[in-house]
């Protein structure tokens, strides 16, 4: 292997790669991150956990075709300590090292023989896919194997973006119950839904369709998929392919210059329908930001009590505004009471919730304004914008709060 390319590339790249670089590994390859020649215009680097797997191509002049892997994280801290110079690799089959010059810099890594590293498979070389897919669209295709099907389905970057921020924050990360550290993908009639939850909270998010699919799909794809891809194609304008192919257990995205692979979870995603509330008592429209902003006033005390903050719901009079009453309480710190107006439907009504919780589905809610739907003290909350997006947001209470308590457990019902 003998090529050339720009450091500013060759960096973009490896940490493109990078983010499946096993942490943990027994086998020693799978910390490297494999660079492959395979055309006379493009590198092409691999990297993988056996779960995940990443591949992206970066610009270069071969002039020898070949491969080897490398330690990932050596070759990263070197590259991105070279100038902004052009890189000439070449690679001594012998010792398996890799040579690289840069300006008045040179060095020599040791690697293992690309044969050593976990085969990964290619969109475009195992599967039919159409590249006239129009975004919102979706179409089963045959794969390679006899009677295989998969799915491929275009989707708008900016929504995907926008759906993974609001569903992954609700998921596991927790490895005792693996399949909450997932994310239910349906495919059904004319949409999409993602969800996550992680006991304490749920996500729901649903997108349309262009047309209806053809059959129902249902998958768990792993949270950190999602996060690695939208994370990946932070910046993408293209649509983005996803393709699943359920008889191999495998999801595919494809962004530009980018593929990403990542093993399905198996097994039966929990009823998160029967969590969601079918009516409310009390509905209570706020600004977001201010909202957001009182709860980060209280997150100082609250977070020397398990993120406990207490919330009042007051209805208005004819000529004032309705209001929530933010309140949280430390025994070392002290304590902290905030008002905002709100139009609120309803009766009055109280609930404890996690300040931390109630704060990220803010974060990512999309909208100027935010409905909070709630019923009984002890029932769960649910967080919804105003004006668009089909976003439901469920938050488990911590505690129930009588008119009399003074002081509230800190036990937490189970949502999944």
């Amino acid at each position: 292997m003998k090529l050339q390319c720009t450091q500013e590339d060759l960096a973009k790249g490896l940490s493109i790669a990078s983010r499946a670089v096993a942490t943990r590994h027994v086998l020693p390859v799978l910390g490297n991150v494999m660079l492959s020649a395979e055309d006379e215009s493009r590198l092409k680097l691999s990297a993988t956990n056996l779960e995940i797997s990443i591949s992206c191509w970066v610009n270069a002049r071969v002039e020898e075709k070949g491969a080897i892997t490398v330690p990932a994280r050596l070759l990263s801290d070197l590259v991105n300590s070279l100038p902004p110079e052009r890189i000439d690799m070449e690679l001594v089959e012998r010792t398996q090292t890799l040579n690289l010059k840069c300006a008045r810099f040179e060095a020599n890594v040791k690697g293992i023989a690309a044969e050593e590293f976990p085969l990964i498979p290619s969109i475009t070389g195992d599967y039919q896919m159409t590249n006239s897919l129009a975004p919102g669209r979706v179409a089963f295709l045959p794969g390679e194997r006899e009677g295989e099907r998969v799915c491929q389905v275009s989707l708008e970057p900016e929504m995907l973006r926008e759906m993974i921020r609001q569903v992954t924050i609700a998921a596991a990360t927790d490895e005792s119950r693996p399949i909450l550290t997932g994310v239910l993908t349906k495919f059904e009639g004319q949409s999409l839904t993602l969800v996550a939850a992680d006991g304490f909270r749920l996500s729901v998010r649903t997108a349309e369709l262009v047309e209806p699919v053809p059959e129902p799909l249902s998958v768990i794809i792993p949270a950190r998929a999602f996060q690695e891809i939208s994370r990946i194609a932070s910046e993408e304008e293209e649509p983005i392919t996803l393709i699943i192919a359920p008889d191999r257990n495998q999801a595919f995205f494809k962004a530009t210059g980018v593929e990403l692979i990542s093993q399905l979870i198996e097994g039966t995603y929990p009823n998160y329908g029967s969590v969601i509330p079918n009516s409310h008592t009390t509905r209570t429209v706020v600004n977001t930001k201010e909202f957001f902003d009182a709860l980060k006033v209280a997150f100082s005390f609250a977070r020397d009590r398990a993120n406990l903050v207490r919330l009042q719901v007051v209805p208005g009079g004819e000529l004032t505004p309705g209001q929530i009453t933010i309140m949280a309480a430390s025994a070392e710190s002290g304590d902290n009471v905030g008002e905002i107006d709100g139009v609120v439907e309803g009766a009055k009504s109280k609930i404890a919730l996690n300040a931390r919780y109630l704060m990220q589905a803010l974060a990512v809610v999309g909208t100027e304004q935010v409905a909070l739907e709630m019923t009984t003290p002890n029932a769960p909350l649910a967080l919804k914008p105003v004006g668009g997006g089909n976003f439901t947001h469920i938050i488990m209470p911590m505690a129930i709060v009588d008119e009399e308590e003074e002081e509230t457990s800190d036990s937490q019902p189970n949502a999944g």
